[in-house]
């Protein structure tokens, strides 16, 4: 039993490093266009995290839970690999200030672990691709979503005066900061919420049913806020000025299109990456006034970290597993 706790702990440590790490997709725009202060704008998205649970079914944890690898093969050392494989590439990629996928490296250790446990047998690979192909959608639908924001603000306000613009955009921002934020968090404490379910039904704690307990539910969203609140302070800087140059008006139409992405997704049960979605949305918003107001350059070192992001997070898991299980013996 002593061991179950300490996974779950450390499973709510990947959520609190989840909200830390993906606490720049919340709040950089709304930072970088001074409609907050850091202080106030992850306290805004912290609460938000938190009462997604109101909102979002559970689509996603049951995807997470049984639709990556085979649940049967799951044990402690399998979930030890995969929270040290996600938790592993999460720290790494926060101290080099790239904006990658809490999701993918959780979804690339579990493959590492199974891979090195029983092999390709063990994949749920409908669940894998879903998940792949939306590396690819999620940040092209970001983007033509908040191109299209963009656009059809820029047409009805084109004959507004840019200070009168800017005092409603501050306002609006503020609205379209906390749909990302529920977003973010309906979709991304999932993630840990099937990880936590899955581990108490391989130890029989669940019953003969595969459910998510409702102290998992909340446990989540309290750990993945509590992350936000603490925020990822150098992705900020990468997401709100080195990928484009952002006014109020772009947060807001930033921020729009990458909630109504995630709401899509999470309400389908995809495992998207919150990351991708709001890269790509400015990206989209940015390049409205010209394609070189985009800093390509940024964009490309960013795209690398995301094709990345399974096979190392993979990497690092099977490294642990194998670890874990020698120890074992």
């Amino acid at each position: 039993m002593t061991s179950i706790l300490v996974l779950i702990a450390l499973a709510l440590l990947f959520d609190f490093l989840n909200g830390f790490h993906d606490s720049a997709n919340s709040i950089a725009t709304v930072v970088s266009t001074r409609v907050l202060s850091p202080r106030l704008a992850v306290i805004w998205a912290a609460f938000f995290n938190f009462i997604a649970f109101l909102v979002f079914g559970l689509h996603v944890a049951n995807t997470i839970g049984k639709g990556i690898i085979d649940i049967a093969i799951i044990d402690k050392s399998i979930i030890f690999g995969t929270l040290i494989g996600a938790c592993g590439w999460n720290i790494i990629t926060w101290y080099l200030g790239l904006p990658t996928s809490s999701s993918h490296a959780l979804i690339g250790g579990m493959i590492g672990a199974a891979l090195v446990k029983v092999g390709p047998s063990a994949l749920v690979w409908k669940g894998i691709l879903k998940t792949v192909t939306f590396i690819f959608v999620s940040p092209v639908m970001g983007l033509i979503l908040g191109l299209g924001f963009g656009i059809a603000v820029y047409w009805i306000f084109q004959k507004s005066a840019p200070l009168k613009v800017d005092h409603i955009f501050r306002k609006g921002q503020l609205v379209s900061a906390a749909f990302y934020s529920l977003g973010h968090g309906g979709n991304d404490a999932q993630k840990t919420m099937g990880i936590i379910a899955s581990l108490l039904f391989s130890a029989g704690l669940l019953g003969k049913t595969f459910h998510i307990p409702l102290w998992v539910v909340l446990a989540c969203h309290a750990a993945i806020a509590l992350g936000t609140m603490f925020g990822g302070w150098r992705i900020v800087k990468t997401m709100g000025q080195k990928v484009a140059k952002l006014k109020p008006v772009d947060g807001f139409c930033a921020e729009s299109g990458a909630a109504i992405t995630l709401f899509i997704s999470s309400a389908f049960g995809i495992p998207v990456s919150t990351t991708h979605t709001i890269t790509g949305a400015i990206m989209g918003v940015g390049s409205i006034r010209r394609i070189s107001a985009v800093r390509w350059g940024v964009a490309g070192q960013i795209l690398w970290a995301w094709v990345l992001t399974i096979p190392c997070s993979a990497i690092i898991s099977a490294v642990a597993y194998i670890l874990v299980r020698q120890l074992a013996r």
